[in-house]
């Protein structure tokens, strides 16, 4: 039976901490599917055709260089519904410090009871990427400061043709 993982996220924008935890993940699973959140209390920088785009352009060399299916989608339910729907049993969550643990951990528990067959791992974020957040990214790159040191190349472009400047 092939290990199918949901990572979920909004990727709003993609980041190298995102990049970081999908290399992680691609070894521990046959088939990664990249979930992208759509919240309609939410107003979002990028369109979700925008952040499909960026998801795939970036996820899936880094898949395929691993032997990993990969597959990217947009969800505006329960997570656990989104993993269900996939046929996941794999929930991949990036931790960046104790403040995500603690957080992460209820939603784990959640998730768990209300989809018993949907296991969360957890993915510690690699030193040089703990300090990102799409956030953070986003306010850098609105007040013209540089974010090429926390996001790919592509995303820098792109963050570029919202805030020119």
């Amino acid at each position: 039976m092939p290990r199918v993982a949901l990572y979920p996220g909004s990727f709003d924008p993609v980041t190298n901490g995102h990049l970081d935890v999908v290399r992680r993940a691609v070894v521990l699973c046959d088939r990664l599917v990249v979930a992208i959140g759509l919240h309609p209390g939410k107003k979002p920088l990028f369109s979700a055709e925008e952040r499909l785009a960026m998801a795939r352009s970036e996820f899936a060399p880094v898949a395929a260089e691993a032997g990993c299916a990969f597959d990217c989608t947009t969800y505006d339910n329960l997570t656990v519904a989104a993993a269900q729907k996939a046929g996941a049993t794999i929930m991949i969550r990036g931790l960046r410090d104790g403040t995500d643990l603690d957080y992460e951990m209820q939603i784990a528990g959640m998730n768990e009871t209300m989809a018993g067959g949907v296991h969360t791992v957890f993915v510690p974020a690699s030193p040089a990427v703990r300090p990102i957040s799409a956030t953070l990214v986003r306010q850098i790159a609105a007040m013209g400061g540089d974010v090429s040191a926390f996001v790919p190349q592509a995303v820098v472009s792109l963050l570029k043709t919202k805030f020119p400047g």
